[in-house]
This record gives structure tokens, C-alpha cells and sequence, in this order.
């Protein structure tokens, strides 16, 4: 009798080697940055991709003060929130966020291009943004993440 001589292997999150890795941020357009980060978080860029398994990788994003927009984004792009108040809807500029929390600007981008579920969610605690280039995660030994931008 033939049978087939291999099994399709099917990734669960036990499986799944986690890397780390770090990002420089500084002079690259936020929304490609963003894409190639938020790929690498869910696990776009490996062969053995589920879209229902958290296969993704850590990414460290560094000097998020550096961003760049094209355009007139700097100054017409405006980004909404709400306190939860009557009457508090907030308005800001990303040049405004820059100067109080640049590491904000490139977590709403990301978070904006992952699930929209509890795997999305879970996924998001894996990036670690720093408006400068000193980190706390000397000790995970992140590889360099070239990015085409």
C-alpha cells in the first residue's frame, strides 16, 4: 500500500521559537516601519505562519524621536482619543506627540495594522517602543533588523 511519507506539521504556540529583535528607527517613514514591525510580531516573515497562532517574534523599536513623515503629515495628520468624559475628545499633531511621547505615534500605527481579536492583542505586548537608543533587554540578545525603507 502507498501512503504519503510525511505529515503535515501544524504550529501551536508550544512549537513556536521566539526571537528578538531590534529596530532603529530614526529617519524611517512611519507607516513602512510599521508594516515590516507589525509582520515580524505576527510571524508573517517565517514559513511556518498560521494566521491563528501567535508565531510571531519580539521587536525593540529604538529612537522613536527620529521618525519621519512624508508629506505635510508632521503637521495636518491628527490623531483622536477620548478620556471617557462627556466632552473629552483630545486632538493632537504628531509633532505634538513627539515632543511628549514619540513611542505612541509608531504603537498606534502598529497596533492599527494587527488583528483586531484577542490574538491581536496578545500580539501587541510583544513590541517594546524607547524614544531613545537605551534599552532593558540587553540580556534576550536581540539580533538587528534591517529594514527596507
Amino acid at each position: 500500500m502507498n501512503s504519503v511519507s510525511y505529515k503535515t506539521s501544524h504550529l501551536n504556540e508550544f512549537s513556536v521559537q521566539k526571537e528578538w529583535y531590534v529596530v532603529d528607527a530614526a529617519q524611517a517613514p512611519v507607516g513602512r516601519l510599521a508594516t515590516q514591525i507589525a509582520n515580524v510580531i505576527r510571524g508573517k516573515h517565517k514559513p511556518t505562519y498560521s494566521p491563528h497562532v501567535d508565531g510571531g517574534d519580539f521587536v525593540i523599536v529604538l529612537n522613536a524621536k527620529n521618525l519621519r513623515f512624508t508629506g505635510k503629515k508632521m503637521s495636518e495628520k491628527v490623531y483622536t482619543r477620548h478620556t471617557g468624559y462627556p466632552g473629552g475628545q483630545r486632538f493632537s499633531t504628531p509633532k505634538s506627540l513627539i515632543d511628549q511621547k514619540a513611542s505612541r505615534i509608531v504603537e498606534h500605527a502598529v497596533k492599527g495594522m494587527l488583528p483586531k481579536s484577542r490574538l491581536g492583542r496578545r500580539l501587541f505586548t510583544r513590541l517594546f517602543v524607547y524614544d531613545g537608543t537605551d534599552h532593558p533587554h540587553a540580556a534576550q540578545q536581540p539580533k538587528e533588523l534591517k529594514l527596507n525603507h
